[in-house]
């Protein structure tokens, strides 16, 4: 009875720890069921966020060469207004040039109208021509530029 007792306890302990042993199993796989799905959540996060790095590296360069292409085109740009400005500078300074040759030959044309006159008036001998072409250089001198009225 003893030793039927002891058998009887044996094959239930050989029993419970074969249950036990199914169940660590089980609990075992379960568990690597588990880390399975939860790395690959994460997995799905990382490659996501890996490509939004990626994607926002490519637009980072893209508008780095934009902002490079931009400021060279600023600088052409710069560059040729200076030329314009130089340029406009020129046909000033051109027409001023042009202005005082202007008022120079209206100078000249009046000191030679007086010489003419006075010559022409030395020519005739009369006193009264001599007057006339004296009257009529302060009259020419007293407006230097006929145009400009």
């Amino acid at each position: 009875m003893l030793t039927s007792m002891v058998k009887e306890h044996h094959k239930e302990q050989v029993k419970r720890k074969q249950e036990q042993e199914v169940r660590r199993k089980e609990a075992i796989e379960a568990s690597n069921e588990l880390t399975q799905s939860l790395v690959d959540t994460l997995n799905v996060g990382v490659a996501q966020a890996y490509l939004n790095q990626k994607r926002l590296d490519a637009e980072a360069k893209q508008l780095h060469m934009g902002a490079t292409n931009f400021a060279k085109q600023t600088h052409q740009w710069l560059q040729l207004i200076d030329q314009f400005s130089s340029a406009l500078k020129e046909l000033g300074d051109v027409e001023n040039w042009a202005r005082s040759i202007e008022g120079d030959m209206h100078v000249i044309n009046q000191s030679l109208e007086l010489a003419y006159k006075a010559s022409r008036a030395a020519q005739t001998g009369a006193a009264g021509g001599a007057a006339a072409a004296v009257e009529a250089s302060t009259s020419s001198s007293a407006n230097p530029n006929p145009s400009a009225t």
